[in-house]
Formats: C-alpha cells, structure tokens, sequence
C-alpha cells in the first residue's frame, strides 16, 4: 500500500473539486439550457429568427444594466441607482439626446463623473455603498421627473435603426449579446488591469502593498457602471421609442438577479461578464416568453425570477460544498 504524506490531497479529491469547479462555471449555461428546451418544449415555432427576435426584445438593456452592476459588484460593493438611473438616462435620450444633442451627450458624459465620484466618495470617507446608491436613486428617479414629468418624447432616429437592425442568420439580440460579453470578458478578465480591477475586491490589502491605488480602481469601477448604465438606459429607448420616469425601476433588482444567475459573488470580486450575459438572457425569456406559453398570469413574473434565482442558488451552494 502507497503511503500518502501528511497534507497531500489525494488524486481522487483533486479530481472531484475540478470537476465540481467546472460543473459550476457551467451552471449559468445549464441554466439558460433548460429554459430554451422548455420554450422549445412549450412551443417549438418560437425557436426561430423571428422567435429569438420577439422574445430577446429586451434581454439587450436588461444585460447591459447588470454589467453595469458586475462593476460595482466586483470591487465589493452595490449599486441600488441603477434602475433609476437606467430611467433618467432614458429620459435624457428621448428628449435632449433628440432635441439638443450636444446638451444631451454633456449631460450624459457629465452623469458618468457622477458615478465616478460617487466611488471617491464611498472609499474616502468609508461610507457604506448600499446607503450612497439609495440616496441617489430618489436623486436619479426626481431629475428624470423633471425631465419628462409624463411618459413621451422619442427616441433618436440614428438609436431606433441600431436598435431595429436585422442582421442576417442571426437575431440582432444575439449577436450583442456575445458582442458585450466578448468585449467586457477580455477587458476584465484578459487584461492586466483588469486583474488590478478585480483585484480591488478580491484582496484590497495586497493590492495596496503592491502599489496600486485603490481610490483610482474604485472611481473606474464606478465609472464603468455609469458607462454601461447609459448604454443600458439608451439601448432600452431605442426598443420602446418613447421614455417614462419609472421606465427602469425594475432594473435593480434584474441587474443583482443576472449576475447572480451568471456566478457572480457578492464579496471576493468573483464575477464572470460571460456569465452576467447569460444570466440576463436567462430572465429575459424566462420572464415574458416562457409564462406566456405557460398561461401563467403576468403578476407571477416576479415570483417566476424568484423561483429560478432560489433553484440556482440551492444547486450553486450543493456543487460548492463538494468542490469543498
């Protein structure tokens, strides 16, 4: 008999936590998996150009808003503005982004330094991000009220032929989709600050032995969200062509939900822009799509979300405790 020295993991273990490790980074896609097969299952004629185009209407918006909060996300924190934000900024594009161009980019530029001071901001003086973020979701939602007090204006006609193009043998939806996750995953998870970026969550205090400022990565990150918050906000008008205050109210909670779905982690700086995508399109059919051919009343949506986030959860927490 082959004696194991003291502090060595057998072969066995190794084997049983990589596999464990690697059934997990799967889960997002197994997830999205078993509610294509269900639609599939429910109605077949929906799997198709026309089918994908319907049903992803709004998976665009809904995926770039929760990339928006893998940033803040991933240096440790959380973003509870950004559905209202997603809202006041679709409230700026359907009137001054129309109306007044140059207005309209200064004032969205203008809302991105917002965002990034609000990063100085919480790591400066230590505040808890949480309360930050929900102070100024009142502030978002009362200036996008004041912008459009009721629900009109009009998307841009350069926004509305981005948002309507139909590109061929694959729906429009798709392809941005795997075009943010591409773009997003090589830029956080390929890049040399990247690694900085999410190393401010992940280890803070050998980031700052290293050299790197903190301060700087929380203002970027902050900064990002913003970015993706307004492409969020821009993308969504250009689907519905006309804005309303309370547009993306819904957003938050979408947004933590994708990310969720898609692996990420609310501490540690573990998140996956991949997975975050996934995620997303996971509520976008799971939301509308699947209930629909269900019969299900559009008041369970929400408990609907629920029920496959908590499914997700549970299997997450089993694959972990084996890979343990």
């Amino acid at each position: 008999m082959t004696a194991i020295a003291p502090g060595t993991v057998p072969k066995s273990s190794r084997g049983s936590a990589a596999r464990a490790r690697t059934l997990r980074s799967l889960l997002p896609a197994l997830s999205l998996a078993l509610v294509l097969m269900a639609i599939a299952w429910l109605n077949p004629r929906a799997i198709s150009y026309f089918g994908f185009n319907l049903m992803l209407n709004l998976a665009i918006p809904i995926a770039l808003a929760t990339i928006a909060q893998m940033f803040v996300i991933a240096g440790n924190e959380l973003d509870l503005s950004i559905g209202t934000f997603v809202g006041f900024v679709g409230c700026v594009t359907a009137t001054w982004l129309r109306d007044a161009p140059f207005i309209g980019v200064a004032v969205l530029l203008g809302s991105i330094g917002v965002y990034a001071l609000l990063g100085a901001l919480i790591h400066l003086r230590n505040l808890p991000s949480i309360v930050v973020t929900l102070g100024m979701s009142f502030v978002w939602q009362g200036l996008a009220i004041l912008i459009l007090p009721k629900p009109g204006g009009k998307a841009p006609d350069w926004l509305l032929a981005i948002m309507s193009f139909k590109p061929p043998y694959i729906p429009f939806p798709i392809l941005a989709a795997l075009l943010i996750a591409a773009i997003v995953h090589f830029g956080l998870m390929r890049t040399s600050y990247g690694v900085i970026l999410r190393g401010s969550g992940g280890n803070a205090a050998a980031l700052r032995r290293a050299g790197w400022s903190l301060l700087k990565t929380k203002i970027v990150l902050f900064a990002l969200t913003g970015l993706f918050g307004v492409l969020s906000g821009m993308a969504l008008i250009g689907i519905t062509t006309s804005a309303d205050a309370n547009i993306g109210n819904g957003y938050t909670l979408l947004s933590i939900a994708g990310l969720i779905l898609g692996g990420g982690e609310f501490v540690g700086g573990r998140v996956s822009p991949i997975g975050a995508v996934i995620g997303a399109l996971t509520l976008a059919l799971a939301a509308s799509p699947l209930l629909t051919f269900t019969h299900i009343p559009p008041d369970w949506q929400v408990a609907a979300n629920g029920a496959i986030l908590i499914i997700v959860l549970a299997a997450r927490v089993l694959i972990s405790r084996r890979e343990r």
